[in-house]
């Protein structure tokens, strides 16, 4: 393959944006891929490449690209204008669809990122309890706000920078940290910060660490703690919503939270967050209540209609097919790597270089080096992975029974060549 346009495009992006990125996950030696186009499983670069992705935007496209049904709806929806300021009635329809596939929420904001929505959920959190601390897992990443900038993961991981620079120590002082996995240690950090933590947000499976995750009743003993000790949980669910079960981790590990963050999928490929618990937490949210939230694009026409497009059509037709391809894949490259080496459930999986991590601090002991070396190998061999050992690979809808066929050659083959190891 050959790449000159995008090593051009990336020289003149590095004089203009910094990191020449508009996120830093998608920077990556010796240059990023800039892509012109893509449909269904596949993306083309500016040089006339193509890939079988299974990055997919980090998570969103769960029916592939430009999904015709998705598209047309969008169509549709723009003939009667994309932003009003006001409320629409596809915010009701979306909420209750939401709420059938959620019980646990019972009421629900909509907002613009996933980042907008767990800074959101952790403020209500204090607003409702009066409490002032949170916990959250080292390695879970819930968005580049400040008070959840330590030890997090994706890109913060990746470049090195667990914590980022320009966040007051005051920002943060009220934000304890707990391992995966380590109930023992969380029930320990409660007790010593008794009646001063608000809430514990965590990924029920991390995504952002490479793919973690939860040991046996893990995510029942974080329940039962928390709930024992007055401390709300908050699921970011903003990867794992409608993927991991239509109804997110919490109707898979049959754990119920008091508030839920979603995003990604549910925008339907454009960007799109939203909180949601209990009742009388929700109620506290402005205008009803004394939390205040606001934002101009919040429950835009276009992000809820291609949304609840998104998520109606999985409704109807489930997540058998996602399952089956993603097994396959992962027995495939179990056969190739070693069990210990590979991590998967339902349309996730990830292959680590080292062993299979528990927790954040075993996840910083694998070679990222070594997984962008192998990331380049099947690059050029036409599938795209996501650019970054700590990130998770996603299937979607439109990855045919040949993609995965291609991609399992693709992996043996490249990964009998020990010369880029």
């Amino acid at each position: 393959m050959k790449f000159q346009r995008s090593q051009e495009l990336y020289e003149e992006a590095l004089k203009l944006m910094p990191g020449g990125v508009s996120s830093p996950v998608r920077a990556f030696k010796p240059h990023p891929i800039y892509i012109e186009k893509a449909k269904g499983s596949k993306i083309y670069d500016v040089d006339g490449n193509e890939y079988i992705d299974y990055c997919l935007a980090f998570g969103p496209l769960i029916l592939g690209h430009a999904p015709e049904i998705v598209r047309n709806a969008i169509i549709e929806q723009l003939e009667n204008g994309w932003l009003y300021g006001t409320p629409i009635e596809m915010e009701v329809r979306y909420a209750k669809l939401i709420k059938k596939l959620f019980p646990s929420i019972e009421m629900l904001r909509f907002v613009n990122t996933g980042s907008e929505a767990t800074m959101s959920a952790l403020r209500v959190a204090r607003g409702f309890t009066g409490r002032d601390k949170i916990i959250k897992v080292e390695g879970s990443f819930h968005g580049a706000h400040d008070a959840v900038l330590v030890k997090a993961g994706s890109g913060a991981t990746t470049h090195g920078i667990p914590n980022s620079a320009g966040v007051p120590r005051d920002f943060v002082k009220n934000t304890l940290q707990v391992p995966f996995n380590d109930i023992e240690t969380l029930n320990d950090l409660i007790e010593k910060n008794r009646e001063e933590v608000a809430a514990m947000i965590l990924e029920p499976v991390i995504g952002n660490t490479g793919l973690i995750l939860p040991e046996k009743d893990y995510l029942k003993e974080v329940r039962k703690v928390t709930a024992e000790n007055d401390v709300l949980l908050i699921f970011d669910e903003v990867i794992t919503g409608f993927r991991v079960s239509l109804g997110g981790a919490q109707e898979y590990y049959n754990v119920k939270p008091d508030l839920t963050t979603l995003g990604k999928i549910a925008g339907g490929g454009l960007p799109i967050g939203l909180f949601g618990g209990r009742k009388e937490i929700m109620e506290r949210v402005a205008p009803s209540g004394d939390v205040y939230q606001a934002g101009t694009f919040s429950g835009n026409p276009l992000s809820l209609t291609a949304g609840y497009v998104t998520v109606d059509f999985l409704a109807k037709k489930g997540l058998k097919d996602l399952n089956a391809k993603c097994e396959e894949i992962a027995k495939a490259l179990v056969d190739i790597f070693g069990e210990e080496r590979v991590s998967w459930i339902v349309s996730m999986f990830c292959i680590f270089f080292g062993e299979k991590p528990k927790n954040y601090l075993d996840a910083l002991k694998l070679d990222k080096n070594a997984y962008l070396r192998f990331f380049w190998r099947v690059l050029e061999r036409g599938i795209y992975l996501p650019p970054s050992q700590y990130e998770t690979c996603f299937l979607s809808l439109a990855h045919s029974k040949e993609d995965v066929e291609k991609t399992i050659e693709v992996f043996k083959d490249v990964g009998k060549d020990s010369s880029w190891k």
